[in-house]
Parts: C-alpha cells; structure tokens; sequence
C-alpha cells in the first residue's frame, strides 16, 4: 500500500518541453487545472500529497517521476537520459530528505528515466530505450541487490518508456498493448489488452486498490473496471503533448 506521494507544479515554460508526440504545444493555463485534478485523485486514493514548486528552468520537470525511484528500502537519483532534464536531480534530492531513507545515485555513463521502471513486487522490470541506456540499468540492478532486490531488462522497439506501453494493477495483471502482449519475459502476467486506437491508456496507475485511468479511453476504463477494479478518470491531455501520462507526474511510496 501506498501512503504518500510528491509532485511538482507544471511551470509556464512547460510549453517548451520535449516532445515527439505532434499534438502541439501545450495550453498556458489548462496544466494547472489538470494537475489539480490529478492532485485531487491522489487524495482520493489515501496519499498525502507533498507539492513541490514549479521551476522555469526545467520546462519538464512536472514529470518528476523520471528523476527519481522510491523503493521501500532506499531512494536512487536517477541520472535523466535527456541533458536538458539532469539538474532537475538536485531539487528532488532535498525534497527526499526527509524520507530517511538512504540515497543511491545513477553515476555519469549510466542513464536512466524512472519511467522506464516498473516495480512488481520485489522485482523490478527496467526498460532499455534513448533515455535508459544498458550501463544505468546496470548501475540500478547493482544497487537494487544490495536491498535485496532483483531487476530484468526488456529492450525497448517504438515506445518512450516502458511504462508508456506496460503499466503493473497488482494481482498479477498487466495492462499492455503492441510490443509488450507477446513478449516472454512478460508471460507470467494475465495480460490486459489495450486496443490500439488508446494505447495511450497503458499509462495507468494503481494505487490502493483503485487505478487512475486518463480521461476519454472508455474501452481501457471498462476493461480495467470489468477486471475488478474501482476506476479514478483523470484529464491529462495537456501533459500528453509532452508524452507525459499519468504515472509520470508523481512519486507515489
């Protein structure tokens, strides 16, 4: 179960983010209000929502899943794949201060996207992709032995991150669509098959028993729910532009 979890406020130079997605530039104001909106789902899954302030410098750094991985033993500071997003790190190591949990470090040579990370149990699956190269997975599975912890590598064909195709809702059910519903290192799971004209949606998060769903992709929030689960809609079509999805915006331990 999940108690907490930290975001951070869209800045207005998000505008000027890093995107292949060819949906256009975000809105100006329309972030904030999703971001809310996704604030308020949080809390409705029991978190405690700690918010951290906007930062201009980093126009992606609402994305703030990819700057860090909390595990229930230790904290690893990744080291982003994109140069423009490395010092986004120094604003997320002061604010996991405070979890007094130690503190690992994706070292120079290695890169890393925690988006490309995908915790089932005590196993964690890292995608290999442009912003997770062989030797930062390799520096992860280092440090996550040493908690005890086990790590694989799936390689990456035409998605960003991992999670963008695969998302883990417990129970052994995986929800994927196009390269992930036939590879064998993902067999074990009972596969939840996202149509392709909402791929999107495979970005979905589990939290407490409830999964948040991004808003207008009816046929993955019917299966998820036809699954078991209560389901949380969340508009997050601004961040989308920036092939943002849902598990991207926060630290959720």
């Amino acid at each position: 179960m999940f108690t907490r979890a930290i975001v951070k406020t869209p800045c207005k130079n998000m505008v000027n983010g890093i995107s292949t997605a060819n949906l256009g530039k975000p809105d100006d104001t329309l972030p904030q209000d999703q971001h809310k909106g996704y604030i308020d789902a949080l809390k409705k899954c029991g978190l405690k929502v700690t918010i951290l302030d906007s930062d201009e410098n980093f126009p992606d750094s609402t994305f703030i899943e990819d700057v860090c991985l909390i595990t229930p033993k230790c904290a690893i500071i990744t080291n982003p794949g994109a140069a423009s997003r490395r010092g986004e790190t120094i604003e997320i190591s002061k604010a996991i201060e405070e979890l007094d949990l130690p503190v690992e470090r994706i070292q120079n040579s290695g890169t890393l996207d925690a988006g490309d990370i995908m915790m089932v149990n005590d196993h964690y699956f890292a995608g290999l992709s442009d912003r997770t190269n062989i030797e930062g997975a390799s520096q992860l599975n280092l440090i996550l032995k040493k908690y005890g912890y086990t790590s694989s590598n799936i390689t990456l064909k035409s998605v960003l991150h991992l999670k963008t195709g695969i998302s883990y809702l417990e129970n052994n059910n995986l929800l994927a669509f196009g390269e992930f519903l036939n590879h064998p290192a993902l067999s074990v799971f009972n596969l939840l098959a996202v149509d392709p004209d909402e791929s999107y949606a495979a970005n979905s998060v589990w939290i407490n028993g409830k999964v948040l769903v991004p808003m207008g992709f009816s046929k993955t929030n019917e299966m998820i729910k036809a699954a078991g689960y209560q389901t949380i809609e969340v508009n997050v079509s601004e961040f989308r532009k920036l092939d943002g999805g849902l598990s991207c915006l926060s630290l959720r331990f």
